[in-house]
């Protein structure tokens, strides 16, 4: 039932201010939704509701009155945003039961699978030895299908020995607990398909072309299958566990695939195989021959380690966890300046141009992640004050009037505040006779007011940076401090939670066609794996124009670098030696990436991957040529668009006359490739003459 309370926007925003001051009880968190402000802070609606309500009635805080949909609603239809928190789900199948830790789950309505997309299948023994889906070649690595296919991998010597009335008879799901249970497995797709007029089935190959076919539509729709197999052929204490996730709204409407693990050793549960090796080596780069589908595999391991093996779609990340992760691409014009740091024209007030040192896109990421690391490492105390004190700050500076609020300093100078923003104050001296501007460090004001000092004097302001000798700024800053104390303004104390640690992941494609040494300069060394942190601290070749001196750059433990980078690029032998023993290399062959091909259907996946492979063992015979040079699923993928006609012309012969040029008998070589792929007409030479195979 819907809420009753007759609540307004304006008590939305009354509830959250309380819970800044107050916090959220533990017992209240939300598991499932988070609503989202924009200053950037999360509430759960429930509780937020309750509070809203107590604030309006005077009523206790009660959340035991309406469910967590109920609170969600209400406060969207106020105009507020709600995101549903990334919450992994654990169903477990025994002989005897099925139980999930989603409340939501029940053995009455199956079609609840419809809502959920599968993470990690896996069977259990009582010695808690693991077994996972040995995939057949272009097998999606996770699917609706990828439970009962485990059953039958497990189970598939019993199966196959069941006569074939025992197998027709053999329960496989029912909609709901009072509905008729449908049976049968089936020897082949147009077996099944006389017992049930539906489409959607599982297949299970086994014995060199032999085939169990039974129902399938979800996730849940086979559960009573693999029930049953535990209770004829399974041990006491052996089960099956299925880890699943709320389908998003994108997922509801386009039928994406989802990843498990190869490994069964691994503890955090990632959805790809390759993300382990990223976390145990920090700096990876993806190689290997064009179109396996690197830049792919290097997004979805990044959105499967910032979401904690939630997703492996980039696009299904939350905003906030996008922000996580930065994608750049080399090409030979990229330098140290676009990179890390550099110097870029500016105009100044009067109209002249300057020109002012800008973090480069590299620079910027790591301050994000090293703002993270630190966050991680203070107490829920420290990170209050901090952000209480940046709420002062901002609070006395939205009531001064820009360029119109006279200060004055020690000695008497009068000065103006002209604007703010995140690291400066802007300031102007008319009176001074050589300077008469001046931008002073906002995070020198915020340092001294997080202190909790008394500063009198320019003397205490300059012990208090550790300095022998003062600065002009420190006089302003001094003049602003102590303007800010007298006004006696009193920052909300904030409540927050303890920040979490989290994984920043930097993507660099096409790694070896940037100048490295050019790019990286003196990061060779801060991007060593071993000497993450203050270890591998270094000066910038702008270190000199830095505000602070003294601040050298690092590379904190929590971020990780992917680089992608074809093998047979012409650019790969200059490749930087002292930059190839930072990376671990992995090499993604052309069968790796087969998954992507999943949007092809059934029908044409199978047969793009007959006539990729048959291409690939082609090229792989010429002497001057080898598996670096095969091609990969990306090139294929594009079967959705254009026919294998249009792909052959377009896109795969012109790569393919660029291998074999200069080879001996050039039009030979085509024309074998040509037949393995199953086009019998050519196009080669300069005046493109038709050759007929």
């Amino acid at each position: 039932m819907a809420i009753q309370y007759d609540l307004k926007k304006e008590d939305i925003l009354k509830a959250m201010e309380f819970i800044d001051e107050h916090g959220v009880p533990k017992q209240n968190k939300s598991l499932e939704y988070e609503l989202v402000f924009e200053n950037g802070r999360n509430y759960p609606p429930k509780y937020t509701v309750a509070v809203a309500n107590h604030l309006l009635t005077g009523d206790e805080i009660d959340t035991s009155l309406f469910n967590a949909i109920e609170a969600k609603t209400l406060i969207e239809k106020l105009g507020f945003d709600i995101e549903q928190k990334q919450v992994k789900y654990e169903l477990v199948i025994t002989a005897d039961s099925v139980t999930s830790t989603d409340e939501r789950f029940t053995m009455n309505d199956l079609g609840l699978g419809d809502n959920y997309r599968p993470l990690n299948v896996y069977f259990k023994k009582k010695d808690d030895d693991k077994i996972f889906r040995i995939r057949n070649k272009g097998e999606q690595k996770i699917s609706n299908q990828t439970l009962p296919r485990l059953a039958c991998q497990v189970f598939e010597k019993q199966l196959k020995h069941l006569s074939v009335e025992a197998k027709e008879q053999f329960p496989i799901t029912r909609y709901r607990l009072n509905s008729e249970i449908i049976r049968g497995i089936f020897p082949s797709i147009d077996e099944y398909r006389e017992y049930h007029n539906s489409i959607e089935s599982v297949v299970y190959k086994y014995d060199n072309g032999r085939q169990f076919v039974l129902y399938c539509w979800n996730i849940f729709s086979t559960i009573v299958f693999v029930q049953e197999c535990l209770k004829r052929f399974g041990d006491v204490d052996d089960e099956f566990v299925l880890i699943y996730r709320d389908k998003e709204i994108k997922e509801a409407i386009e039928n994406k695939v989802q990843y498990e693990p190869n490994s069964e050793d691994e503890s955090k549960g990632y959805l790809n195989q390759y993300s382990y090796d990223l976390i145990k080596s920090k700096n990876i780069i993806f190689r290997g021959a064009p179109g396996t589908g690197k830049t792919y595999l290097a997004k979805q391991v990044a959105a499967d380690i910032i979401s904690d093996g939630y997703v492996d779609d980039y696009t299904l990340l939350t905003e906030e966890q996008k922000k996580q992760v930065e994608f750049v691409q080399f090409h030979p014009s990229y330098d140290y300046s676009d990179f890390v740091e550099g110097l870029r024209p500016m105009f100044n007030e009067d109209g002249t141009m300057g020109f002012q040192l800008e973090d480069g896109i590299f620079t910027k990421f790591i301050k994000k992640a090293q703002d993270n690391y630190d966050n991680s490492k203070k107490s829920k105390d420290i990170i209050e004050n901090e952000l209480s004190t940046n709420d002062l700050l901002n609070e006395y500076f939205s009531d001064i009037e820009f360029g119109i609020d006279e200060f004055c300093i020690a000695r008497g100078t009068k000065f103006y505040i002209m604007s703010v923003d995140e690291k400066h104050i802007n300031i102007s001296i008319p009176e001074n006779p050589t300077i008469k501007t001046l931008t002073l460090n906002k995070m020198e004001l915020l340092s001294m007011l997080k202190s909790g000092k008394e500063f009198n004097k320019v003397k205490d302001v300059t012990d208090f940076f550790n300095k022998q000798n003062g600065t002009q700024g420190y006089s302003y800053d001094l003049a602003l401090f102590k303007d800010l104390k007298s006004k006696k303004i009193k920052a909300k104390r904030r409540v927050v939670e303890q920040e979490q640690l989290k994984p920043f992941i930097f993507i660099i494609d096409e790694i070896n066609r940037g100048e490295i040494s050019k790019i990286f300069g003196e990061l060779f060394f801060a991007i060593d794996p071993d000497y993450r942190g203050i270890a591998g601290e270094v000066s910038t070749q702008y270190a000199n124009l830095h505000e602070n001196l003294e601040k050298k750059f690092s590379i904190p433990e929590n971020v990780y670098i992917i680089g992608t980078m074809n093998d047979i690029d012409r650019s790969v032998d200059t490749f930087d030696f002292a930059m190839r023993r930072r990376f671990r290399f992995v090499e993604i062959k052309a069968e790796d990436t087969l998954d992507m091909l999943e949007c092809l259907g059934d029908e044409l996946k199978e047969e793009a991957i007959s006539r990729m492979m048959a291409l690939n063992s082609e090229i792989s015979k010429v002497d001057e040529l080898n598996e670096n040079y095969q091609i990969g699923a990306s090139y294929f993928k594009k079967l959705d668009k254009v026919n294998f006609e249009q792909l052959w012309n377009d896109y795969l012969l012109p790569l393919l006359q660029d291998y074999v040029r200069g080879l001996y008998d050039e039009n030979g070589i085509l024309k074998k490739f040509a037949n393995a792929y199953g086009y019998f007409s050519i196009v080669t030479g300069d005046n493109n003459e038709i050759n007929e195979s």
